[in-house]
């Protein structure tokens, strides 16, 4: 795996990154089965599960930054490694966290999933969320961490004004999902509620919020997302919301879907500006380096070649170590025995303190050379006071 540093602005084209919530009452252990389930199955060739605390604290091949720490709010740690299409190796790391607020009913466990391939990332190869998590409709652990807002399915916008402005803004300022927005036309059948996310590519599945707005709502949502976003939503079509800040090679109007039908078909227009909006360099939140930071320095489960590669380093680093150490005790004791000759040849004797010539002084500009001219000084001082102050001193003092 590469172990170049993080970019600042952008993510990079070999990673997959996810965050949202579980909502139900024992996330790890879902992680846990489906986890077992997979390696049984040969999907995944290996995983492993860490307290957050001994994860930190552990020693591995490449350099520790304190950005690897998952944090104290951290609940667990999985790593998962599996091969994909011509034997790339993708490494992730799933960390589960206590909720922000114990107070809030139904907050969840906010969930960030970090992966990253040998290579760049291919939309068709398995979706990593569906490697830790069950893609099952049964289990809620694909919500975002924007209040009612989930994947996998229509999220309908809400009718007050106020309410549309502020999911739209959370959406795009704190969400690190795709977003689009499609307009209904007319009220659709069953076949036209199927969420239009179902046709896409397995890794983009899980990357893609869909919002819709319902036929009443074409006026105030087109006026809402002008007036916040500056991209307008045409009657019966749909269009590609743009993250805050707004990537540099985004295009509204290339991005706007003029027509779509939602009749059960496959909407290929939208799928493709979708697919093509998802390739572009996406600007990388803040609050997700740390995990790409982790998963790249906090590396854990290793393959046995990697195993034999991190015992080589450590036997070389600890070599290292012991090197610096003889040479440290070495440079010690040169250094104390200088300080013991000069301190006995400042104590003997009684003569004139010996001089030591400019030249000599300016070659050897040692602290020990100091201290032995600092203690021959104090050697050709008299200690004792003239005899006049003790002729002149009262009896008794």
């Amino acid at each position: 795996m590469d172990k170049n540093s993080t970019s600042s602005t952008t993510v990079p084209d070999t990673a997959w990154l996810g965050r949202g919530r579980h909502l139900g009452p024992e996330p790890e252990l879902d992680v846990r089965r489906n986890l077992i389930a997979l390696k049984a199955a040969r999907v995944i060739d290996d995983f492993l599960e860490l307290d957050p605390v001994e994860a930190a604290r552990s020693t591995d091949l490449y350099p520790r930054d304190e950005s690897a720490d998952p944090g104290p709010s951290a609940r667990r740690l999985f790593e998962a490694r599996w091969r994909v299409a011509d034997g790339v190796t993708v490494r992730a790391q799933l960390t589960t966290y206590e909720p922000g607020s114990r107070r809030t009913k139904g907050e969840g466990v906010t969930w960030v999933l970090a992966t990253e391939a040998e290579r760049a990332w291919e939309a068709r190869w398995p979706s990593p969320a569906t490697v830790f998590w069950p893609d099952s409709d049964q289990v809620a652990w694909d919500h975002d961490t924007v209040p009612d807002v989930r994947l996998r399915s229509t999220n309908y916008l809400p009718k007050d004004d106020d309410e549309l402005r502020r999911l739209l803004r959370a959406c795009t300022r704190q969400s690190w999902f795709i977003h689009v927005v499609v307009h209904e036309a007319m009220t659709p059948d069953a076949l036209g509620r199927r969420p239009i996310t179902a046709f896409l590519p397995p890794s983009l599945r899980h990357r893609v919020v869909e919002h819709r707005a319902t036929p009443e709502q074409a006026l105030i949502a087109d006026f809402v997302m002008k007036r916040e976003l500056g991209v307008g939503l045409p009657r019966g079509g749909a269009v590609i919301v743009p993250p805050t800040p707004q990537a540099p090679d985004y295009d509204a109007d290339h991005f706007t879907i003029r027509n779509v039908f939602l009749d059960g078909t496959e909407p290929t227009k939208l799928l493709d500006k979708i697919e093509e909006f998802a390739s572009l360099p996406q600007p990388l939140p803040t609050d997700a380096e740390q995990p790409l930071t982790r998963l790249r320095q906090g590396w854990h489960l290793l393959t046995p070649d990697e195993e034999l590669v991190h015992a080589r380093a450590m036997v070389t680093r600890y070599a290292k170590a012991l090197e610096a150490m003889t040479a440290s005790c070495d440079l010690y004791r040169e250094a104390a025995e200088s300080a013991l000759d000069a301190l006995a040849e400042a104590t003997s004797g009684n003569g004139a303190p010996r001089t030591t010539s400019p030249a000599a002084t300016k070659d050897d500009p040692s602290p020990w050379k100091a201290l032995a001219k600092t203690l021959t000084r104090f050697r050709g001082q008299n200690p004792q006071p003239p005899d006049s102050e003790i002729q002149q001193r009262p009896h008794g003092q």
